[in-house]
């Protein structure tokens, strides 16, 4: 008998932004997909995933939005670590790109490697593979993704600037 897995991937935190991004507007699998640039199976198994997680209400459709913010303000550097690495070109990202930039001036720069960036600076993986793809399309979902990534890498002060940047658009306060 084949034991169903349900342990949270990157892919699902990328899709749990994006419902967040799109705010209460009304959204299909196949929409999902093209903007996340995933297949309809990867999306259907991540909401299952996140349902699971109690991510998602039992409908798939809905976002737990306090335990999403919970998850990524205490979990998600443990869960999914990330270190900088050499300077590459790419997309900027954390306390590189806004919102976090309004705040914290620096000399140091994050970017996701991606032939379509402009900017140069240290190398952070993203997420997923399809993250630069998909924050080229939606300016909600790239602040939400970066702020996350600030957590994932940035020190203290960016970190306590990015949960409370994160908190403010998760829970709509």
């Amino acid at each position: 008998m084949r034991q169903i897995k349900y342990i949270l991937k990157p892919q699902d935190v990328l899709i749990l932004l994006k419902i967040v991004a799109l705010n209460e507007k009304s959204w299909f699998h196949h929409t999902l997909a093209e903007d996340l640039y995933m297949s309809q199976s990867e999306i259907s198994q991540s909401l299952t995933r996140s349902n699971y997680a109690g991510l998602l209400d039992v409908t798939k459709k809905k976002v737990n939005r306090i335990a999403l913010k919970e998850f990524l303000i205490h979990g998600i550097s443990y869960v999914f670590p990330q270190r900088p690495g050499p300077i590459v070109r790419g997309m900027l990202t954390a306390h590189s790109a806004e919102p976090l930039s309004a705040f914290i001036n620096s000399n140091e720069k994050y970017v996701w490697p991606s032939a379509k960036g402009k900017d140069k600076g240290q190398a952070i993986e993203p997420l997923y593979t399809t993250v630069v793809e998909a924050s080229l399309k939606d300016k909600k979902l790239y602040n939400l993704l970066t702020l996350v990534d600030a957590i994932r890498v940035g020190k203290t002060r960016e970190k306590e600037i990015a949960k409370k940047e994160l908190e403010k658009l998760i829970l709509n306060v």
